[in-house]
């Protein structure tokens, strides 16, 4: 299995540092909002490499955090007069059920920034002790010039950097004995959330989070770090040299980073007005349909976002889920229980297709060539499946684009559909649970409606509803 490290700029063997398994860390959201399709899309690539890294046999430890203190947070609570807790708890939960619409697995640990202080602190004053860094009025410095490494995973020169401007210096005061160190401590302002340390009460800068969240949760080094492209730098590179000067060791052996987003061509941003949320997609389109377009490109790929491509999605999508709806009805008329000569001989060359989704996958996970070959493999079973095949050689058919999809994080086993009187009768309860103020049964009944792709809409006239 080969896959792209940025640390070396090309694609290399993936060799685990203990056999039959895989430790990675995958940089997540801070959590001031609700998660934008930009956020989404590391999400699902890497929950896609954590899966088929677990069909292949693999015992895959992947860790995920949570940025649950930082000025975007604070500065929302303050907008909106509650404490930073309380908004990072509240989009948390909400981040929680995006990644469950999009079929992203729940990580083996999703640690918070705020319940790591203490390792944080440990860290920080490890590197002090090594000289690595320093304090100054209640902040503590990274040292980035005593770190001789620093730039190898954003191939960036220390004196271009310097040289470069203050564009590419890593923000600070003029405290800094060298205006490329960067913040590790940072004593708290007024109204700011702080914890207590022996420089300031304060809190952490967000590279040293990383660091000290991976080394808790899977030890000094490990396989996989990734996150989006525009970690590399500072982000990604701070961190190696924070954990690397603290441990001794090499941080991470593979280093991977997907491409940027577009939204109709161009960048997308609040200022532009095409600022979109993963829920607001939600309301247009099953989420899967999301999922399906994301691994349409390459990963480290732009990927543009458009109507036109998720339409595009949509129907791709569409292709796998009535060949397997189709599977299911001839399951449903068969007779014959067991696989003819003539059928095993058919069967035999399914293997063809899934050696190429293999060879797709394990070729720095292509999943657009992957979809391929799960495409070729709907072909031959809506050209080779009939009513008068067994049940055995349709099951096999069925259970092979099933498991491939799976791989892929696509649920192609559609459930049955709600009945319209079911749908309303949990509207009926809603409403009754809001007149009597239980909030919290409202918004599980709407929650539980939504997960089965019914979309309510609250009007002048009453409540509406309609299928994603």
């Amino acid at each position: 299995m080969k896959l792209y490290n940025t640390l070396t700029k090309r694609k290399e063997e993936f060799v685990p540092l203990e056999e039959g398994k895989v430790k990675m860390y995958v940089c997540g959201p801070t959590v001031y909002n609700l998660i934008h399709i930009g956020n989404a899309r590391p999400m699902i690539v890497f929950d896609t490499v954590r899966r088929y890294f677990e069909y292949k046999g693999y015992e895959v430890n992947f860790v995920s955090n949570f940025t649950d203190v930082d000025d975007k947070i604070i500065k929302k609570a303050i907008e909106e007069g509650v404490s930073a807790s309380e908004i990072s708890q509240r989009y948390i939960k909400e981040c929680k059920k995006d990644m469950e619409a999009m079929n992203v697995k729940p990580a083996t640990k999703h640690p918070l920034a705020t319940e790591e202080i203490c390792g944080m602190v440990g860290m920080i004053g490890n590197l002090i002790e090594k000289g690595y860094a320093y304090e100054k009025n209640g902040t503590v410095y990274f040292r980035t010039r005593s770190f001789k490494e620093y730039g190898k995973l954003s191939h960036k020169n220390l004196d271009d950097l310097r040289s470069g401007g203050r564009a590419l210096l890593v923000t600070g005061e003029d405290e800094k004995e060298d205006p490329l160190d960067f913040v590790l401590w940072k004593p708290k302002k007024e109204g700011e959330p702080a914890w207590e340390s022996p420089w300031s009460d304060g809190r952490p800068g967000w590279h040293i989070e990383c660091s000290v969240m991976s080394k808790k949760y899977l030890g000094d080094q490990i396989d996989i770090h990734a996150g989006g492209e525009d970690l590399v730098f500072p982000h990604h590179e701070n961190e190696i040299a924070q954990s690397e000067a603290a441990n001794g060791k090499e941080f991470a052996k593979y280093w991977m980073h997907n491409a940027f987003l577009n939204i109709d061509n161009h960048k997308m941003s609040k200022s532009l007005g095409n600022f979109r949320t993963v829920r607001e997609i939600g309301e247009q389109y099953d989420l899967q349909v999301l999922r399906f377009f994301m691994l349409s490109a390459h990963y480290r790929s732009p990927l543009n976002f458009s109507a036109d491509l998720m339409e595009a999605s949509k129907n791709g999508l569409d292709r796998i889920l009535t060949a397997v709806a189709n599977l299911k009805h001839l399951l449903g008329v068969s007779v014959k229980e067991k696989m003819t000569e003539e059928e095993k001989t058919a069967f035999a060359k399914t293997e063809d297709f899934v050696k190429a989704y293999e060879a797709s996958m394990e070729d720095d996970f292509n999943t657009a060539d992957a979809i391929a070959s799960i495409f070729d493999l709907v072909k031959y079973a809506n050209t080779t499946a009939t009513a008068e095949s067994s049940k055995e050689y349709l099951q096999g058919l069925y259970d092979l684009i099933v498991k491939l999809s799976d791989v892929l994080g696509l649920i192609v086993e559609k459930e049955e559909e709600m009945l319209a009187e079911d749908i309303e009768a949990l509207i009926a309860e809603r409403q009754e649970a809001r007149k009597a103020k239980d909030f919290k049964r409202a918004d599980e009944i709407r929650d539980e409606l939504l997960g089965k792709g019914i979309i309510l809409e609250d009007t002048r006239e009453g409540v509406k509803w309609k299928r994603a």
